[in-house]
């Protein structure tokens, strides 16, 4: 039911000059790179003016040469609101400091946290808003890139058909999907959170459709059979996985920064370099409302 034909987006065209600082586009529709802001710093509010406009255009921006602390890592961050906890604090596995999430991948690794098409603890009743993840070492023979998915566009791609299909559908994000399938924590007393979002979301910014199923987190679709349920989601996880028009790349180099909107992206951290190593640091970002049904 995917469209056989590529749709053009009715969307404005995206902002790429402004005062405060340089923008080059990655895509067309997804990812830009920002020069001339130092993340190390409160912004002026003409700069935090500017940056909330490219943030919500492009989704993704990627951020060189920020060689901060941790202290200036959260309270950039804390510009965009209260800081979020991840789960895998809860069971001892991600480190002392519960605003900060490690982020790192060595030779002795078991798995790669993110080597996986997702969005960011949808399991939440209210997932994170937005992340900011600052890599500080890169594997030395190249590698260790991450994939985003623009996720208004691949809900435009669909049919129409399959639209109306998806509208009203609602699907289970149940965190004991990677977090003990795939991580082998153990669950917190409990057990990790469970949640129902609708397929198909409105992003409270710019009211635009998001395709809201990712392969990491949801697991089946409410009021389908099992079958009917794996089939729909197999063809939505392939959808993203394999339209590249979806898609930017970020390539990492030693402080580096990027951040990315939770509620309208998907992404995937790819572990292409073993041995070597790729380490790194991310605050994320609550929101202050649930996924919309449209």
């Amino acid at each position: 039911m995917l469209a056989e034909t590529q749709k053009h987006s009715e969307h404005p065209l995206k902002r790429v000059e402004y005062s405060t600082f340089e923008l080059t586009r990655l895509t067309p529709h997804i990812g830009a790179e920002i020069r001339g802001l130092d993340l190390s710093k409160a912004l002026s509010a003409e700069e935090s003016r500017e940056l909330d406009a490219a943030f919500q255009d492009w989704m993704v921006l990627v951020f060189r040469d920020q060689a901060i602390s941790r202290d200036e890592h959260k309270a950039f961050g804390r510009s965009f609101g209260r800081l979020h906890s991840h789960p895998m604090h809860k069971v001892g596995m991600r480190g002392e400091d519960p605003e900060i999430l490690p982020v790192i991948t060595t030779p002795d690794s078991a798995y790669t946290a993110g080597d996986g098409w997702h969005t960011d603890v949808t399991c939440d009743a209210i997932p994170p808003k937005c992340s900011i993840l600052r890599i500080h070492e890169t594997p030395g023979g190249g590698g260790g890139d991450t994939l985003f998915a623009n996720m208004v566009l691949a809900y435009e791609l669909l049919s129409d058909p399959m639209k109306e299909f998806l509208s009203g559908l609602s699907a289970v994000h149940d965190g004991a999907l990677p977090y003990v399938g795939a991580y082998k924590a153990k669950a917190p007393e409990g057990g990790f959170a469970k949640t129902e979002h609708p397929v198909v979301t409105v992003h409270p910014e710019s009211g635009a459709r998001v395709l809201y199923v990712n392969s990491g987190f949801t697991t089946h679709i409410k009021g389908l059979t099992s079958q009917e349920s794996r089939r729909v989601l197999d063809l939505l996880f392939d959808h993203v996985a394999t339209t590249p028009r979806l898609h930017c790349r970020v390539q990492w180099e030693p402080d580096t920064m990027t951040l990315w909107d939770n509620r309208c992206t998907q992404h995937h951290a790819v572990w292409d370099y073993y041995p070597e190593c790729r380490r790194g640091e991310r605050v994320s970002v609550l929101d202050t409302v649930a996924p919309a049904c449209l």
